[in-house]
């Protein structure tokens, strides 16, 4: 740490390229940006761009619109094509005193919206500069080393681009030539774990900047280090591991650092004259191509640099090499969490692997921090990572599976994003339980949908609910002999992961089991519209607000409290030796169907008020009824539902009163920022 800041105080700044037109993006941008609590920008301003017959109306929006919000950082590079002794960006310019010229024009035109101005970018990689016909580098020296000494004289910072890979050679090259006695500060470009490290290159921040620093003393001690670029590609899905790296770049010494980027490249994307990156490039936002946040975005959002110190500091996997933990897969979620305290409470070690995607439910990772200490041991990843994956599994004794993509309008909106984490994650946990060579039992969360939208299901239409024509199926619900019937991609994403679960047992002989879950309630449940509906409604009643009610609301549901889900997981797990490769539903039966409105009716009787109701249209894949047979899992494992639903949505209702209530409002109005700003 450098300069006193501490890790949450350090101001920081991102970079972003914004190309010729994205006037929407760039203010939207910022304003997301500042929300994140940055306070820089270091962004391009294209040579080349500048020439096109777009180029100056372009700038001259562009600058004045980042600097007067930004503490702004123009990088001047890519030679017009036009005077490029290549005929491409990266050429040096046939007059090397034309970069100067344009330097001088842009302080001139622009000047007054930035402090410090960064001349050319990775002049040592070939895309930015073509370093075949000048191999000594005089020609670049000779360029830069004229633009830095005209802005320095006329009163600006000057900032030489850094360089990627990290070459200390180069470095003191170009100190020799002269040209680091005109430089305010050096660039540097780092990303560890994303290539660096992987090609051998990253020997990591104090080495690097050691010899940087050692390199400047020589022939300028004046010259501060920036870190121009750092980041962290999510290309394995390894969203935990950006706020981690994030979190070790603020501690860097260095006395600024910018954040490369602020979103991700579309994949069909060309970066300059046609020309590709390695995938991994395209990856290296806080928010996705479409402008969806990654979970660093979210934090930043949610609390700036201290949200994201305090969400790394929670991973803490270490066991003792006696231990052998249950490992639940989505523990910090609704389920899982309620699962580990259960197990935490008689005295099991838990490991839990969650990526925190959900928001607030780093705040259920606390708490069970909180009440077990030790015995709970985080692993902050994503079941996308197999590589990641593989060694946490193989520290389990058992592998509870909760994991997912929940919400079928998410699966309809993002149909590969609900495939990549429902099924070839699901088959990333089977493949690493394999791995093993163990028999270690793991036990899937599916869902009712698999049966379906039950449109043959014969229904009568009652005043406030749907009932089944079939007696048999009103007096025990739907069985697991229903046949399969996957809706929607939540459906087939769902249903295929059922189905490999249940062949790994059968082929593999692992002791796989799989719960075909309904409507579950209940405590550190963050319930919205789109997933956890009983717990949604709640939290808008008892914040005096209304409910959207998709369909006639008559729809039925049979919902089951979480205690006794978390009952029946565990009995499952106890007899996994005899129902291997089983699958079975798991609901509230008959005795806790109820339809929505009635739902509502009992809510109103709890909050004392009458609720404002909107109706909508039905919702692709809305079953109109489904009430589990849960006479299967009883006769196996002599587990019942205990807690009727009136007596349930009272204690939940309780339990929001004294905990949730005004964590979920926070928490639901900064998601509806962060997912309102897409840029």
């Amino acid at each position: 740490m450098t300069d006193g800041f501490t890790e949450t105080s350090r101001p920081f700044g991102f970079v972003e390229w914004f190309r010729i037109g994205e006037r929407e993006r760039a203010e939207a941008a910022v304003a997301a940006m500042q929300a994140a609590g940055a306070s820089r920008l270091r962004t391009h301003l294209s040579w080349a761009d500048y020439h096109t017959a777009e180029g100056q109306a372009w700038y001259d929006w562009l600058i004045p619109m980042l600097g007067t919000q930004m503490d702004l950082l123009p990088c001047l590079h890519y030679t017009p094509p036009s005077l490029s002794r290549t005929g491409r960006t990266s050429g040096p310019p046939r007059r090397l005193a034309d970069y100067a010229d344009f330097v001088d024009h842009v302080l001139t035109r622009y000047g007054r919206h930035f402090p410090a101005v960064e001349l050319w970018n990775e002049p040592n990689n070939l895309l930015d500069w073509d370093w075949r016909i000048d191999s000594d580098f005089m020609l670049f020296s000779e360029m830069v080393g004229g633009a830095a000494f005209w802005a320095r004289k006329r009163g600006w910072k000057t900032v030489l681009g850094g360089l990627s890979p990290f070459d200390p050679y180069w470095l003191n090259l170009i100190g020799t030539r002269g040209v680091l006695a005109h430089i305010d500060a050096m660039g540097f470009h780092g990303f560890p774990g994303t290539w660096d490290s992987e090609q051998g290159t990253w020997d990591g921040w104090d080495l690097h900047l050691g010899e940087m620093r050692a390199i400047l003393d020589r022939h300028n001690p004046d010259t501060e280090i920036w870190i121009t670029e750092t980041g962290y590609s999510t290309w394995r899905n390894d969203e935990v591991e950006q706020v981690s790296r994030f979190v070790q770049a603020m501690q860097v010494p260095a006395q600024r650092f910018y954040w490369y980027g602020w979103r991700d490249i579309a994949p069909d994307t060309a970066v300059q004259e046609g020309l590709r990156f390695d995938p991994r490039h395209y990856h290296l936002g806080v928010k996705d191509a479409e402008g969806r946040p990654k979970l660093l975005a979210r934090l930043l959002a949610q609390g700036g640099p201290a949200k994201a110190v305090e969400t790394a500091g929670l991973s803490r996997p270490y066991l003792a090499a006696r231990v052998k933990p249950t490992l639940i897969i989505g523990g910090s979620g609704f389920i899982g969490a309620n699962l580990a305290e259960s197990l935490l409470a008689d005295g099991e070690e838990v490991l839990v692997l969650d990526n925190l995607y959900r928001s607030g439910v780093e705040g259920n990772l606390a708490w069970l921090r909180d009440r077990y200490g030790e015995r709970v041991h985080p692993v902050l990843g994503d079941i996308r990572d197999g590589h990641a994956l593989r060694p946490v599994v193989a520290d389990a004794k058992a592998v509870f599976h909760f994991a997912a993509q929940t919400a079928v309008t998410s699966s309809l909106t993002a149909p590969e994003h609900d495939f990549e984490v429902n099924a070839r994650g699901t088959l990333n946990v089977l493949e690493s339980a394999r791995a093993t060579g163990r028999a270690l039992p793991v036990i899937f969360a599916s869902t009712n949908k698999v049966y379906g939208g039950l449109e043959d299901l014969g229904l009568i239409q009652m005043d406030d609910r749907y009932v089944p024509q079939d007696a048999d199926i009103r007096a025990h619900g739907i069985d697991e002999g229903r046949p399969l019937d996957f809706h929607t991609p939540y459906g087939c994403s769902k249903g295929v992961a059922d189905q490999y679960v249940l062949d790994y047992g059968r082929s593999f002989g692992l002791p796989t089991a799989v719960l075909r879950m309904s409507c579950i309630y209940g405590p550190r449940q963050f319930g919205t519209e789109d997933q956890g509906w009983v717990a949604h409604f709640l939290i808008r009643a008892l914040a005096g607000q209304g409910i959207s009610l998709y369909g006639d609301g008559k729809q039925v549901r049979d919902i089951l409290h979480v205690a006794d889900t978390v009952a029946a997981y565990r009995a499952v797990l106890a007899n996994i030796g005899h129902l291997q490769g089983r699958a079975f539903n798991l609901g509230g039966g008959p005795r806790n169907a109820v339809s929505l409105r009635l739902i509502l009716q009992e809510i109103e009787k709890l909050t004392g008020r009458r609720l404002e109701r909107s109706l909508h249209d039905w919702r692709q894949g809305d079953q109109l009824y489904f009430v589990a047979d849960t006479r299967r899992l009883e006769q196996a494992v002599g587990w019942r539902a205990r807690i009727g639903w009136r007596d349930g949505l009272r204690d939940l209702a309780g339990w929001l009163r004294r905990h949730r209530l005004e964590e979920q409002a926070v928490s639901e109005a900064t998601d509806r920022q962060a997912w309102k700003v897409t840029a």
